[in-house]
């Protein structure tokens, strides 16, 4: 085979295949070693933060819940989206059928809905535990918690079943030849699609973190006038906690969104097309932000470091090793 770099077809036996482009060895090799690398990268460390809040009872919380959910469906985007999108752009050639053309994009834009609905509800959690304090055990509980988790993965499914409906019924509908798998969004239903799940959530995200640091700055300040008596002290330490969480946590969302506004910022005012010359990039870019959420937490979060110790020299097989304290 000749491995020039020159075009070849991605179904030799058959007229109507598209053409592919042949990647000299080297290049093929590099390319697919960083892949594997970055999907098993994204995997190993959402299932370490998996792992750490499912097995220690210290980080049963609301938080927690969420970054928990958040985290299955970065393992997800690295197991099983990251391969199969490598592939294909790898390949320059659908290899894998009409009916995982039609399943593919539909479980890739889920869980990117997923994940930004999850960075929703962890504002909205931000934004009670810092500006309302009082009131948070009994306005975020874990059972309300799970009901939006739920609901979040619910509406992400159907909502996403509903903009693909088209292509889900006929995957092949706007290819032009064997081996090629091509998602076409038309542009009414892809604004109401930016509006709906990109714009309004980014902004409404925005307003909150922007009063969640109003008000945690002015609590620290007040607090650091206020050190005299040792209650004051004990708020101020809790006060500091929380405003370190939703420091992190609006850190986590800072990165979602430079990750996620290159991928919509060129879709605006034309056919969505995973077709377009540049899709393949800004792809790639937004699948990155699911290998940098742990990286976060692993610099942020000393529990989260506590933790990995812990499953990595395999103490966590220990009786009682749910019950130690990681906090």
């Amino acid at each position: 085979m000749d491995h020039s770099g020159g075009p070849s077809l991605c179904f030799p036996n058959l007229n109507s295949s598209c053409r592919r482009l042949v990647r000299p060895r080297s290049e093929a090799a590099l390319l697919y070693t960083l892949l594997a690398f970055i999907s098993l990268l994204t995997v190993m460390l959402n299932l370490l933060v998996i792992i750490s809040i499912s097995h220690f009872r210290q980080l049963h919380t609301p938080t927690n819940a969420l970054l928990l959910s958040l985290a299955v469906s970065d393992l997800l985007m690295g197991l099983l989206v990251m391969p199969i999108e490598g592939l294909f752009y790898l390949e320059t050639c659908w290899l894998l059928g009409r009916l995982m053309c039609a399943l593919s994009p539909y479980v890739s834009y889920c869980l990117v809905s997923a994940s930004l609905g999850h960075m929703v509800l962890i504002s909205i959690d931000r934004y009670v535990a810092i500006c309302d304090p009082l009131h948070y055990t009994s306005k975020i509980t874990m059972f309300k918690v799970k009901i939006c988790i739920s609901l979040c993965w619910i509406c992400s499914f159907f909502y996403n079943g509903l903009i693909l409906m088209n292509h889900l019924e006929k995957p092949d509908r706007f290819s032009s030849c064997h081996g090629e798998c091509v998602v076409v969004i038309n542009h009414t239903s892809g604004t109401a699609d930016l509006l709906i799940t990109f714009i309004a959530p980014c902004v409404f995200m925005i307003v909150l973190y922007t009063r969640v640091f109003v008000v945690a700055i002015s609590q620290v300040r007040f607090m650091h006038s206020q050190t005299a008596a040792f209650t004051v002290r004990e708020s101020l330490t809790t006060r500091k906690s929380e405003w370190k969480a939703a420091r992190t946590l609006g850190i986590v969302i800072a990165v979602f969104l430079m990750c996620f506004c290159p991928y919509y910022y060129p879709l605006v005012g034309e056919d969505t097309s995973t077709s377009l010359s540049y899709y393949a990039m800004l792809s790639w870019i937004m699948l990155t932000n699911s290998c940098a959420n742990p990286l976060i937490y692993a610099l942020f979060y000393p529990w989260f470091r506590k933790a990995v110790k812990f499953i990595l020299t395999l103490k966590i097989l220990q009786p009682h090793s749910r019950e130690v304290k990681i906090l």
